[in-house]
């Protein structure tokens, strides 16, 4: 990845650069254009000092009067501060205004001597050695009465070259002065508009966060306040999509949440994508857990498998129902379905699950219960009609037989009455549970209690001196006085059949929280833990042969807990085999204005 630099860093070092190549191109060609000046305007000078200085030398030189041209020669010199040379035409030096023109060398050979005696303006800028240092030279020819002479006048370059390096330091220093305040103007726009970005990097990284409360500041320069005000309109119309999209989100989740179904659904790799809380309770399964996980793993069920690998593979709605678990069975009914995605293609497969566990059980129970009461109907049915064909079709002479087999016939029609009795109270208390339609009253229930007691010592002296009753006289409860008295006659009936003849049954009602325990104790037997959790069903009985003797219809610990169930109450039961039962109702507790 390559290396970013800053926007200052990036515009501002070659601006530099290009202000100081700038400069330097600017004052050397300024500086060189002004030196040409400067030579151009010498030369000039020199040339006019020259033109008019030849006219004083044609008397000297015509008259061949050395001394007087080396006097002309120093005033001139003197006074115009010029180097003046008059030179023969063949090169001798006859006047110098600086030097004795004895000692001079020969300038026939100098450039601007040649070209003056070749009939042009000589000029020339060369090193001097007889006055060691640059100078321009500008020589002019003339006829004195037949003599040709050129006078050549000259100027020392060090006072330019001063002068140039003096406009060469001011152009360097003005050029300075102008790098550093276009320097220093193009840093402040360049950190001014690095800040700027910056605003508008902060604000993209803001929205990007998700925080698109905030605005982004309109800049002065056009460019970023078009962009800033753009990137405001998107954060407002994201925030408005972003709430429409939470809105439908939260609405779809709390229409998942709310479903009694479990909805799971599944991509086409077989991973789950979503699971709601009915299908996580269903599965036994956090919903947060399993996404991204496969659904082998999430059901831990091949039949599961089995059917959204179905639905996956297209083969349209599926419905099947799958057993769950193992300790504690757990039956669904699912329906599969694929999942198709915007663009008309299967994406995955949608499984709605109804836990139908409880009317798994209801069916059972309803098959066990017809046949049940086929079998408890049937017993004395072929009884009765066992001993009314005998009768009919071979009386016995002796007239106590015919008794005893009219006994036993008066025996099972009572038996089939009691049956018959049992399930149409049952009818009764499970029609009253489903509508609430139970009139119920509150009332104090020690007296309910006694009326019990009352009727079966009238009914069974012996056995009603077993019982004895403890319940405080000011516990209250909403309910109805019959039901619960028939409850607790079954209750105490059971605990006196099963139950030695001179053991106690003790009929006891407490408080209990926010309910009222109203409970019966027997030191019968006992009852093996594996028969107590069937133990209220219908005609379920823990010994079918002592029950049948003992002339029991198998349905009144049922009756009891429909009557607890109508009270909206409960109805449970300790056992220990050997030491006897507790049988207990819930009842909920009211005060009574």
């Amino acid at each position: 990845m390559s290396r970013r630099g800053s926007l200052l860093g990036t515009f501002f070092p070659p601006l530099a650069v290009t202000l100081i190549v700038t400069l330097v191109l600017v004052t050397g060609f300024s500086g060189r254009a002004l030196r040409q000046f400067f030579l151009d305007r010498t030369g000039t000078e020199l040339e006019n000092l020259a033109l008019v200085s030849a006219s004083l030398f044609d008397s000297p030189v015509g008259d061949r009067d050395d001394r007087a041209v080396q006097e002309l020669c120093r005033a001139i010199g003197k006074t115009t501060g010029t180097r003046l040379t008059v030179i023969l035409d063949d090169g001798t030096v006859i006047g110098d205004s600086a030097e004795d023109p004895a000692l001079m060398d020969n300038h026939a050979a100098r450039p601007e001597i040649v070209a003056a005696r070749q009939g042009r303006i000589g000029r020339s800028t060369r090193y001097s050695p007889t006055l060691d240092q640059r100078r321009m030279y500008v020589a002019v020819a003339r006829d004195a009465a037949g003599t040709r002479y050129v006078v050549r006048t000259s100027v020392s370059l060090a006072a330019l070259a001063a002068i140039m390096s003096d406009v060469y330091r001011k152009i360097a220093l003005a050029g300075l002065v102008l790098t550093l305040l276009a320097g220093l103007t193009s840093y402040l726009l360049s950190r001014k508009l690095s800040r700027s970005l910056q605003q508008l990097q902060s604000g993209a990284e803001a929205f990007a966060r998700g925080d698109l409360d905030d605005r982004l500041q309109t800049a002065d320069t056009t460019e970023i306040a078009c962009v800033a005000d753009a990137m405001n309109r998107m954060a407002s119309q994201l925030t408005d999509r972003f709430d429409t999209i939470v809105k439908q989100r939260n609405e779809s989740e709390a229409v998942l949440s709310s479903m009694v179904e479990g909805v799971m659904a599944v991509d086409d790799r077989e991973q789950v994508i979503g699971l709601n809380r009915a299908g996580g309770q269903l599965l036994g399964q956090d919903p947060a857990a399993v996404v991204n996980r496969s659904v082998q793993e999430v059901g831990r069920n091949s039949g599961l498998t089995r059917l959204v690998r179905d639905a996956l593979a297209g083969h349209g709605p599926l419905e099947a129902d799958i057993r769950l678990g193992v300790d504690q069975e757990r039956w669904l009914q699912v329906h599969a379905t694929g999942l198709i995605g915007a663009d008309g293609h299967p994406i995955g497969a949608l499984l709605v699950m109804n836990d139908v566990t409880r009317l798994r059980h209801l069916e059972n129970m309803r098959r066990d219960f017809v046949a049940n009461v086929s079998h408890e109907l049937k017993t004395p049915i072929t009884s009765i009609k066992g001993f009314v064909e005998t009768l009919l079709e071979d009386p016995p002479d002796d007239r106590d037989e015919q008794e005893r087999f009219l006994r036993i016939i008066n025996k099972q029609a009572d038996r089939l009455d009691a049956i018959i009795t049992d399930l149409l109270a049952l009818s009764r208390l499970e029609q009253t549970t489903g509508d609430g339609g139970l009139e119920s009253h509150c009332q104090p229930v020690q007296p309910v209690l006694e009326r019990v007691l009352r009727d079966l010592a009238n009914l069974r002296p012996d056995s009603a001196a077993r019982v004895t009753l403890n319940c405080p006289a000011d516990l209250t409860a909403a309910i109805n006085a019959p039901l619960i008295e028939q409850a607790v006659n079954n209750l105490l009936d059971n605990a006196l059949k099963y139950s030695p003849d001179d053991s106690p049954v003790s009929v006891r009602c407490c408080a209990a929280g926010d309910e009222v325990a109203v409970s019966v104790t027997d030191l019968g037997p006992g009852i093996p833990a594996e028969h107590l959790p069937r133990l209220f069903e219908r005609f379920y009985r823990v010994d079918k042969a002592r029950s049948r003797q003992m002339g029991g219809t198998g349905l009144g610990l049922a009756i009891c807990k429909h009557i607890a169930q109508a009270h909206r109450g409960r109805i449970a039961v300790t056992s220990d085999v050997g030491r006897g039962s507790t049988f207990t109702m819930y009842l909920p507790r009211q005060e009574c204005a």
